[in-house]
């Protein structure tokens, strides 16, 4: 089986600056990740986004859900983090390009964030959860376009 991700991409009007501090501030992120929760407990994202830094995606009680790393970052540019559900038993192996990727450019005003989610093929049920995520990012992307054209 081939790799498996999740590739889209939304226009949003507004200025780069503008949607890359919808994807990281946390006033923001608290209004997108819910979209992820798919009638499950609410959860919210939490990080620094440097370099390094962990990411971690907490229920309302604290517990942490996920957690991952961020693999690369460009301050409006690019943003790529790990994603792991603590509850799996085992962690598959990760490529340079594993996670989620947010790529923004800008043109004449308008800007164009594409994600990228995955590998799924190295998982059970790799299609399955691709496809599954996909659904979800339909509702996230609006979402950060909304928060980005306020």
């Amino acid at each position: 089986m081939g790799k498996l991700f999740v590739d889209e991409t939304i226009e949003i009007n507004a200025p780069v600056a503008k949607v890359w501090d919808a994807i990281t501030q946390r006033e923001n992120t608290d209004k997108w990740a819910l979209e992820f929760s798919s009638g499950g407990p609410e959860f919210h994202i939490e990080s620094i986004w440097e370099l390094g830094s962990p990411v971690y995606w907490k229920g309302q009680d604290g517990t942490v859900i996920v957690e991952g790393n961020v693999t690369a970052l460009e301050p409006n540019q690019l943003l790529r983090f790990t994603v792991f559900d603590v509850r799996m038993e085992e962690r598959p192996e990760v490529t340079e390009e594993d996670g989620i990727t947010f790529r923004l450019s800008e043109e004449n005003g308008k800007t164009h964030l594409h994600i990228l989610q995955g590998d799924f093929s190295s998982m059970e049920n790799g299609k399955f959860y691709r496809d599954s995520s996909a659904v979800i990012w339909d509702r996230v992307l609006p979402k950060i376009k909304e928060l980005s054209e306020k």
